[in-house]
């Protein structure tokens, strides 16, 4: 089964013992590609750092909601000299963090409008989070029609995840899908067009069952697909091929 992590953290602290020995280990695993994502400029940075050093790594560079007040004129400048790095094949991870009070509101607007216009500007697709942020969400990707992009980690409703495929966008599931109490995105995974699905790990977090509550990393893809493909009613392999191709077909990636 041929793996492609559309969104990772390997710059994460939690792989800082091991990094190095996981990452070589990856595609005997059967893991043909990962996506790393910067949340702020370091991590954008080492995300392409990464994606120089191991051939199946590319990198997404951008500020994470979380990290809004970070954004500025200079941040955008150093964002898009990265981005005009080969191994850069995304803008993300950006969007909108509603859960906590901080950054505030109007900081991550600003943030992930700047950063939309940024990634229209470049012609390069976009990796969105959105936590408890749906409406604003989706009011402010309408102002972007013509920019591509994946809802990462994806809980939101059947009708949400209609309207962004239908505008063209791509619905991307983590292990959550295999939990127990997620019956609503299993829905989701149920009713998604085949060719709009993406799978992540987002590792450190969010390991599969029967993994959950231990540190992911892009090897534990097999249990989401199996997961996704048993509400499908299709077999893992066929799935698996099928994710492969969409996520090298959003990133622009040729064979």
């Amino acid at each position: 089964m041929k793996l492609f992590d559309s969104h990772a953290h390997y710059d994460d602290s939690a792989f800082d013992a091991d990094r190095e020995t996981l990452l070589k280990a990856l595609p005997g695993q059967g893991v043909a590609g990962v996506v790393n994502m910067g949340c702020d400029l370091d991590s954008s940075r080492f995300a392409v750092r990464l994606a120089e050093q191991y051939p199946y790594i590319f990198a997404a560079v951008g500020i994470h909601p979380g990290n809004a007040q970070l954004y500025s004129e200079e941040a955008e400048t150093q964002l898009a000299e990265l981005a005009a790095h080969p191994r850069v094949i995304a803008i993300g991870e950006i969007g909108l963090d509603y859960h906590w009070p901080e950054p505030g509101r109007e900081l991550q607007r600003c943030a992930f409008r700047a950063q939309l216009a940024l990634a229209r500007r470049l012609g390069l697709p976009v990796c969105v989070h959105d936590r408890d942020a749906h409406a604003e969400t989706m009011e402010i990707l309408s102002a972007f029609p013509d920019v591509r992009g994946v809802l990462h980690c994806y809980t939101g409703a059947r009708e949400m995840a209609k309207e962004l495929t239908d505008r063209g966008w791509y619905i991307g599931f983590t292990g959550v899908v295999s939990f127990k109490n997620a019956k609503k995105t299993r829905l989701v995974a149920e009713s998604v067009p085949l060719s709009r699905i993406l799978v992540e790990t987002d590792c450190p977090y969010m390991a599969p069952e029967p993994l959950r509550g231990t540190r992911s990393d892009s090897s534990m893809l097999v249990h989401t697909l199996r997961a996704i493909a048993a509400v499908r009613a299709m077999e893992p392999e066929a799935l698996a091929q099928a994710v492969y191709q969409n996520t090298r077909r959003f990133y622009g990636l040729d064979e």
